[in-house]
C-alpha cells in the first residue's frame, strides 16, 4: 500500500499480512485492544481472516474505563463478537485516577496500559490508523514536544512497564480511516460509537473535528506529510541517543549515573545525556526548563550536599558524585517494628530480610537458643561493638564507613536481641553475638526494594 496515493479498502488484508509477518513468529499468542469502535472491529476481522496464514494465536482484551453510561454496553458488544468468532476474550475494568496532575485522555491512557502490561501475550496489538497518527504529531508539536514525542507512535515497540518481550504492534499506522470504514461496509460489519468521540471538549477531537478538516481542504496529503515528518523526528531521536550512549559510556549502570562523565560536555550534551537517562530509568519528561535546572543541581553542588531533586513519582538524589533515579516512598514507617521467629524471611515495609544458616560467621544459633530477635528501623543512637577489644561503635560511623547513602540508611533494618543492637545487615554483626570458627551461624542480608532504594 505504501505505493499507492488512493489505498482501497481490498487490499487490506494482503498489508496487514505482510506486517505480521515481518514480526510474529508462528506460534506467538496475539491479543488485540479491542474496543469495539469501527477501527478495532476493522482489524478484528482482518486478524480473523490470517491468524491460519501467519499463524498465530488470537485472544482479545477490553478495557472497560468506566468513565460512560454505555461502557457495560461496548463490554458486551465486544463479548458478544468474540463468542461468534470462537476467540478467547477477556474485560478488565479500570480505574481512571485525575489527581495526580493528569487530564482526562492522559489518565485513560495510564489505566489502559496497565491493562496492557499485565496480559499474557508476545504481541498488544492496537488498531491506531493514519488519521491517528497524524493527530497525535500535531498535537505533539503544539504541546511543545521534544523530538521523541515528535515521533509518535512507531509501528511496533516494547511496551516498558510490561513483562520483558510484551511487544505493542500497530499494523494499520499507514492507512486512513476511510479505508477502515470502505472495508467495514464491504464486509457489512458491526460496530459501536463513543459518544465522547464527538465533544470537542477534548484536545484531540478539536483537532479532528475543527481543524483539521480545514487543513485537508488546502493540504489534502497532511496526513502523509505528518507520517513522513514523524520518522525523520524518530530518526535524529535516534541519532541523539547514540550521542548520549558515547557521552555517557559505562558512567550509567541501572539508576545510577556518575557525574563525572557530565563534567565539561556542552549544556545542549548535558541536557541530551540527562533525557537519556530519565527516559532509561523511566522517568517522564519534565520540561526544558526543568531539565535545566536539574543539570545545574547535579552538577554544580557542593561535595557533600544533599540534592533531592522531586519529579512526581520519582525523585532525584546526588551521593558521592553519582546521580540515583528513585521512587519515591510513601508514608513515614519509621514506627514500624516486628519479630524473627526462626522464618528463613521476613517482610520489611522498603523490601526483605533473609535468614540463613552458615557455618562460623553470622548470628551464633547458641546464642539465639530461648531468645526472639526484634526487628526495627534506625532510630539514632544505635552503636555496637564490632571487635573483641574494640570499644562501642556508633552506627551512625558504620553506616559512613559502609559508604550507604543516607536514604538507605534510614530505612535499613536493626536486629535487636536483650534490648542490645546485635545485627546490622549486610555491615556488622556485634562481637558478642558473632559465630566463632566451626560454630553454626545465621546470616541475616537484607534486599532492598530495586525500585524504590537501589544504589548500584
Amino acid at each position: 500500500m505504501a505505493s499507492s496515493k488512493k489505498p482501497l479498502a481490498d487490499e487490506l488484508p494482503a498489508h496487514v499480512s505482510a506486517i505480521l509477518k515481518r514480526w510474529i513468529e508462528p506460534g506467538q499468542r496475539v491479543c488485540l485492544a479491542l474496543s469495539g469502535g469501527l477501527d478495532s472491529v476493522v482489524l478484528f476481522d482482518l486478524l480473523l481472516s490470517l491468524r491460519e496464514t501467519v499463524p498465530f494465536k488470537l485472544s482479545a482484551l477490553h478495557v472497560n474505563h468506566q468513565l460512560s453510561p454505555n461502557a457495560a454496553q461496548w463490554s458486551s458488544f465486544c463479548a458478544d463478537l468474540c463468542a461468534q468468532a470462537g476467540v478467547a476474550f477477556k474485560s478488565i475494568a479500570v480505574t481512571v485516577e485525575q489527581n495526580k496532575g493528569l487530564g482526562l485522555e492522559a489518565a485513560a491512557r495510564k489505566a489502559r496500559y496497565a491493562a496492557f502490561a499485565a496480559q499474557p501475550c508476545d504481541f498488544l496489538v492496537l488498531a491506531q490508523h493514519l488519521d491517528d497518527q497524524a493527530e497525535t504529531v500535531l498535537l505533539q508539536l503544539l504541546r511543545g514536544t521534544g523530538l521523541k514525542g515528535a515521533s509518535a507512535m512507531p509501528e511496533a515497540r516494547e511496551l516498558e512497564s510490561g513483562r520483558p518481550g510484551l511487544m505493542l504492534l500497530r499494523p494499520l499506522l499507514d492507512i486512513p480511516r476511510r479505508v477502515l470504514a470502505n472495508y467495514a461496509a464491504g464486509r457489512s460489519l458491526r460496530w459501536v460509537e463513543d459518544e465522547s468521540n464527538a465533544a470537542s471538549d477534548f484536545d484531540r477531537n478539536f483537532l479532528r473535528h475543527e481543524i483539521l478538516p480545514r487543513i485537508g481542504q488546502r493540504f489534502p496529503a497532511y496526513r502523509q506529510s505528518l507520517l513522513r515528518a514523524s520518522r525523520h523526528f524518530a530518526e535524529a531521536a535516534c541519532l541523539l541517543d547514540d550521542l548520549a550512549r558515547i557521552d555517557v559510556g559505562a558512567a550509567l549502570k541501572a539508576n545510577v549515573l556518575r557525574l563525572a562523565a557530565l563534567q565539561g560536555l556542552p549544556s545542549a550534551r548535558v541536557h541530551n545525556a540527562l533525557r537519556f537517562y530519565l527516559t532509561h530509568c523511566g522517568v517522564p519528561m519534565p520540561s526544558a526548563k526543568r531539565l535545566r535546572e536539574i543539570g545545574s543541581q547535579l552538577l554544580s553542588a557542593r561535595p557533600d550536599s544533599a540534592v533531592c531533586i522531586n519529579l512526581g513519582e520519582f525523585e532525584i538524589r546526588r551521593f558521592r558524585g553519582d546521580a540515583y533515579v528513585l521512587r519515591r516512598l510513601g508514608k513515614d514507617t519509621s514506627a514500624w517494628a516486628a519479630e524473627w521467629r526462626g522464618e528463613s524471611q521476613v517482610a520489611l515495609p522498603h523490601g526483605r530480610l533473609y535468614f540463613k544458616t552458615v557455618t562460623g560467621r553470622g548470628l551464633s544459633v547458641q546464642k539465639l537458643q530461648g531468645c526472639s530477635l526484634a526487628i526495627n528501623l534506625r532510630q539514632g543512637g544505635e552503636g555496637l561493638r564490632t571487635d573483641e577489644r574494640g570499644s562501642r561503635r556508633t552506627l551512625k560511623n558504620l553506616l559512613q564507613e559502609a559508604a550507604l547513602p543516607p536514604w538507605v540508611r534510614c530505612r535499613l533494618p536493626l536486629l535487636f536481641a536483650e534490648n542490645n543492637l546485635v545485627c546490622v545487615p549486610g555491615v556488622a554483626v556485634a562481637w558478642d553475638w558473632r559465630a566463632k570458627d566451626g560454630e553454626k551461624g545465621v546470616a541475616v542480608e537484607w534486599h532492598p526494594l530495586a525500585s524504590d532504594l537501589k544504589y548500584g
